[in-house]
């Protein structure tokens, strides 16, 4: 029963790498053009671009006129009695009288201190803040997206060195159990050998595990389907040359997110300052109307019913200037100040932040780039370790428990040079996006 398990085991191992083979591969530039589609981040951010590109259009400028149309209607139903000095009592019952009036009103604000003027500049530049808070968060979801990536990548490759190492494994129970038969080696030697492929099986099934964890995540952040595990990533990573990094570093100032996103709250701030002030300066308002009056009246006793139509055209001009606000304008002027020396501060410390960010970012991506050198170099010796093993085990001079440290020294160093080069590829995007160039080079 148990050779039966472990056969089932291996066929469904097998299965599971056939399958592997023939799926399709998710490409970087694809799981990036889906990211700036479906990433609900993104589209979020998205919107409230949109709504930033709505404040700063014309309709919401205060340049454009008002128009207003009004319009009524009274009934009255009284009864009325009337006792004159001089003769007889009049008792109406049931006196009507009817008004209708409608009119359209026309509003313009000619002069208000340019305070509208300025407000108008200041959505514009609120607009240009809502993009770059757009960008940031693209970033921000394009490093989360390519750090899940190449997790997934990671995994693959590990799962492809274990299948190797249980290869071997297998290989080894095959040889131990003609050995038992021949005479040639004890029980032990051949239990030994099953544990080993047991424990690299439960090294296989938990990565495949992981991996499928890892692709959810992925479907998540691209809005895929949740279980849909059926394809591979691009292993294949490249690096940007350090002349080029060198002279992205030098840009960093101009280019970065965090540092264009406090200028622009500057030119806000500098805004709101003129606005306050247009306190201090008159309002000038435009104002036309038509209007349209009908009044019937009925008759009383000293005078007919009437019926009285009227209606024309109306203009006007009015000033109003507030000479003196109890200080609220002096008080909103000062706090707006207040504001934009707050912000100027900001910035001195966004800039040191990111001088430093940048600093120990790239030297990060240094340190794991030569980790990286490092590994391959200790893969290689730890190969050339597990072949001279793997000789010297089949012509019987070391035992299988040499031979297990020499291949689990291999697994190892070839597990640790793949967590390296993805660990290595992500300090590099941290740098990229430090730098602002993590949208304009090719991952």
């Amino acid at each position: 029963m148990k050779v039966l398990h472990r056969s089932l085991l291996i066929l469904t191992i097998l299965t599971f790498g056939s399958v592997w083979s023939q799926e399709q591969v998710l490409t970087k530039e694809e799981v990036i053009a889906r990211a700036l589609e479906e990433n609900f981040g993104i589209r979020l951010a998205n919107n409230e671009v949109e709504i930033a590109d709505n404040n700063q259009s014309i309709w919401n400028s205060g340049y454009l006129p008002t128009l207003t149309g009004l319009a009524g209607a009274n009934y009255d139903l009284n009864d009325r009695i009337t006792e004159p000095e001089n003769g007889d009592i009049v008792d109406q019952q049931g006196i009507e009288s009817n008004r209708y009036n409608a009119s359209i009103n026309l509003g313009y604000t000619l002069f208000d201190g340019l305070g509208r003027y300025y407000n108008y500049k200041s959505l514009k530049e609120q607009y240009d803040l809502s993009q770059l808070d757009a960008r940031e968060t693209v970033e921000n979801s394009i490093l989360q997206i390519m750090s899940v990536y190449y997790e997934v990548a990671r995994l693959s490759e590990n799962i492809d060195v274990l299948e190797e190492t249980l290869e071997i494994s297998q290989n080894r129970v095959t040889r131990a159990q003609y050995q038992f038969e021949y005479g040639q080696a004890n029980n032990l030697v051949v239990l030994n050998a099953r544990v080993d492929v047991n424990n690299d099986s439960i090294a296989l099934i938990e990565t495949e595990q992981q991996l499928r964890n890892t692709k959810r995540d992925l479907n998540v952040l691209l809005n895929r389907e949740i279980n849909d595990n059926q394809f591979q990533v691009d292993t294949t990573v490249n690096f940007v040359s350090e002349l080029e990094l060198e002279s992205f570093v030098d840009e960093a100032e101009i280019n970065n997110v965090s540092l264009l996103q406090i200028e622009q709250n500057l030119e806000i701030s500098d805004y709101d300052i003129k606005i306050s002030k247009s306190g201090y300066l008159p309002t000038v308002d435009l104002t036309g109307s038509y209007g349209w009056n009908r009044n019937r009246s009925a008759a009383t006793a000293f005078f007919p019913g009437s019926t009285t139509t009227a209606d024309g055209f109306a203009a006007g001009v009015s000033l109003r200037w507030d000479i003196f606000d109890s200080g609220r304008t002096n008080v909103l002027i000062q706090n707006s100040k207040i504001r934009y020396q707050s912000q100027e501060i900001r910035k001195q410390q966004i800039e040191s932040e990111v001088k430093r960010d940048i600093a120990n970012a790239l030297g990060n991506y240094r340190n794991k780039l030569y980790i990286l050198k490092v590994q391959q170099q200790n893969v290689d010796t730890n190969l050339d370790n597990f072949n001279r093993s793997q000789e010297q085990y089949k012509l019987g001079r070391i035992t299988s428990i040499e031979f297990r440290q020499a291949q689990i020294n291999l697994l190892d160093a070839r597990t640790s040079l793949n967590l390296a080069k993805y660990d290595a590829k992500l300090a590099e995007l941290q740098v990229l996006q430090l730098t602002g160039q993590l949208l304009n080079v090719e991952l």
